[in-house]
C-alpha cells in the first residue's frame, strides 16, 4: 500500500466528495418535492393526473440512471437541447428519485385512515388544514424508512455520475487508477470516502427511527 500516493491524493477525494454531495442532496431536494407532488395526485385520485404520474413512475423505476444521463447528455443535444453536465446529473438524479420518493409518500398516505379526515373537518378544520396538521404528520412518520433508504440509494446513484464528464468521486477514481495504475490505493479512499458519506445518513435513519417507534409513530 503506498501511503504516499493515498496522502498526496486525499484532497482530490475531497473536493469529489463535495461535489457528490452537493450534486446528490440537490436531486434529493427535488426528488422529495416531485414525490409529495405525485403521491398527493394519486391520493386525491385527480384522474389526468394520477395517469401522468403512474406512468412516470413506472418509466422512471424501470430505466436505469445510467440510462436517462445518456439520454440527457447525449440524446438532447441531437433535438437542440444543450445542458450542462451538473444540471444533466441533477435533472436525472431527480426523475429517478421522485419516483421511489413518490411510493414511500404512498404508502404512508395510504396507511391513513380516511376517518380521521372526516373527524377533522367535523371539528372545523379545512380540508387543506387537515392535511398539513393531522393526515401529513402522521404519514410522514410511516415513510420515513423508506425516505431514509431513498436517500441512501440515490447517493450510492452518483457514482454514475462520471458518465456525463462530472469530476466526482467515481471518476477521480477511474483517472487515478488510468494514470498511475496504484488500483488498491485508489479504491480504498473511493470505498472511504463513500462510507464518510453514507454513514452518517444511515446511523441518523436509524436513530430518526428508534424515535418515531418510541413516540408510538409507524407501529
Amino acid at each position: 500500500m503506498n501511503i504516499d500516493f493515498i496522502t498526496e491524493y486525499i484532497p482530490m477525494y475531497v473536493e469529489a466528495a463535495k461535489l457528490t454531495l452537493r450534486l446528490g442532496l440537490t436531486g434529493i431536494l427535488f426528488s422529495l418535492v416531485i414525490g409529495i407532488f405525485c403521491s398527493l395526485s394519486g391520493y386525491y385520485r385527480i384522474p389526468v393526473l394520477r395517469q401522468i404520474t403512474a406512468a412516470y413512475i413506472e418509466l422512471s423505476r424501470n430505466t436505469p440512471l445510467l440510462v436517462q444521463l445518456f439520454f440527457l447528455y447525449f440524446g438532447l443535444p441531437k433535438l437542440g437541447i444543450m445542458l450542462s453536465s451538473e444540471s444533466c446529473a441533477i435533472i436525472g438524479l431527480s426523475f429517478l428519485g421522485g419516483s421511489y420518493m413518490a411510493e414511500a409518500f404512498r404508502s404512508g398516505l395510504e396507511s391513513i385512515e380516511r376517518t380521521q379526515i372526516e373527524s377533522a373537518l367535523a371539528i372545523g378544520l379545512s380540508h387543506p388544514q387537515a392535511m398539513r396538521y393531522v393526515v401529513f404528520p402522521q404519514a410522514l412518520a410511516v415513510s420515513v424508512p423508506a425516505l431514509c433508504a431513498n436517500v441512501i440509494f440515490l447517493i450510492k446513484e452518483t457514482s454514475v455520475f462520471s458518465v456525463v464528464a462530472l469530476a466526482d468521486l467515481m471518476y477521480v477514481a477511474k483517472d487515478l487508477i488510468g494514470l498511475y495504475y496504484q488500483t488498491d490505493e485508489a479504491l480504498l479512499m473511493l470505498v472511504i470516502a463513500y462510507l464518510i458519506l453514507l454513514l452518517p445518513i444511515s446511523l441518523a435513519a436509524g436513530f430518526l427511527e428508534r424515535r418515531l417507534r418510541y413516540a408510538g409513530f409507524g407501529n
